[in-house]
C-alpha cells in the first residue's frame, strides 16, 4: 500500500487561473514518481480546472454535503463531486468542526454520503490541546467511533484516517508539529481501535495519516518508521508552493521504497 499524500489548499489560491498553474506545477513534478500517491483538494469553484490538470495526481474534494441532494443552499453532493473526477473527499476537519459546528453526527452522515457515491472519505479526528505523549486522548477514540458508528464494516475499507491534531495546525498559535515518534503511537493506537470495531482484515485495509505543520524538513520522518506508523501526510499551507508540495511527495516516496 503506497502513502498517500493530500494537498489541502483550504480557501486558496485567489483564481481559477492561479489554481490550474499551481496543479500543472505540481502535476509536472510528480508525473515521473512512484511510491506515492498524490492528491489534490482545491476549493469547490476549481475542481473542474485542477482536475483538468492532473494525470498522475488525484483529485480531492474538501467537504461534502450530508444529504444526497434537495433543499440546502450551498451545499455540495458526494454525486456531484463524484461527476467531476473526485476520488477523495476530506470530512471532519478540525476548522470545520471549530469554526463551524459540525458535529459528530454530521460528520457520520457525511461519511455515509460519500461511500453511497463511491468516494473514499478522509476522516479527520484529533485533540485539541497538547498532552503529555504517555497519554491518548480520549478525543480520538470518540470522533473515530462516532463517524463510522452504524456504517458497514466491509464500506469502511476504502476509507483514510487523518489524524490532525489542533494543536499542531499552522493556524493555530503557538503550534508546532508533532514528532515522529508521538504520531506513529497514535497511529498504532488508531489501527488497534479500527480492529476491535471492524476486525482486522478491513482495519489493516484503511491507511492512517498525519496532518500538522508538515514540511520538507519533518515529512520523510513520519513515515519512515520500522513498525506501520504513519502512512501519508495531510499538507496544508506547503502544498501552496508547487515546489515545496512535490519536495514533501519525492521525500515520502523516496523514503518509502527504501523501508
Amino acid at each position: 500500500m503506497q502513502p498517500l499524500i493530500i494537498a489541502n489548499w483550504k480557501m486558496n489560491p485567489a483564481t481559477v487561473k492561479a489554481a490550474a498553474r499551481l496543479a500543472r506545477d505540481i502535476e509536472h513534478g510528480i508525473a515521473t514518481l512512484r511510491g506515492a500517491e498524490a492528491v489534490i483538494a482545491p476549493p469547490f469553484p476549481f475542481l473542474a480546472a485542477v482536475g483538468g490538470a492532473l494525470r498522475r495526481g488525484r483529485l480531492g474534494a474538501q467537504d461534502v454535503a450530508a444529504a444526497g441532494g434537495g433543499p440546502y443552499t450551498g451545499e455540495v453532493s458526494a454525486a456531484m463531486l463524484r461527476d467531476f473526477g473526485v476520488r477523495y473527499v476530506m470530512i471532519g476537519h478540525s476548522e470545520r468542526r471549530r469554526l463551524f459546528g459540525e458535529s459528530n453526527e454530521l460528520i457520520n452522515s457525511k461519511v455515509r454520503q460519500a461511500l453511497r457515491s463511491g468516494l473514499r472519505p478522509v476522516i479527520a479526528v484529533g485533540e485539541e490541546l497538547r498532552e503529555s505523549q504517555a497519554v491518548v486522548p480520549s478525543a480520538i477514540a470518540e470522533e473515530l467511533f462516532r463517524a463510522i458508528a452504524g456504517i458497514p464494516r466491509r464500506s469502511l475499507a476504502q476509507a483514510v484516517i487523518a489524524y490532525e491534531p489542533v494543536w499542531a495546525i499552522s493556524t493555530t498559535p503557538g503550534a508546532r508539529p508533532d514528532t515522529p515518534d508521538n504520531a506513529a503511537r497514535r497511529a498504532i493506537y488508531i489501527r488497534k481501535l479500527l480492529t476491535r470495531h471492524l476486525g482486522a482484515r478491513v482495519a489493516d485495509s484503511i491507511r492512517v495519516i498525519y496532518g500538522g505543520s508538515v514540511s520538507i524538513a519533518n515529512a520523510a520522518g513520519f513515515v519512515s518508521r520500522d513498525i506501520r506508523g504513519m502512512e501519508g501526510l495531510l499538507v496544508g499551507g506547503a502544498s501552496l508552493n508547487a515546489k515545496e508540495f512535490v519536495a514533501i511527495v519525492q521525500a515520502v516516496s523516496s523514503s518509502w521504497r527504501r523501508r
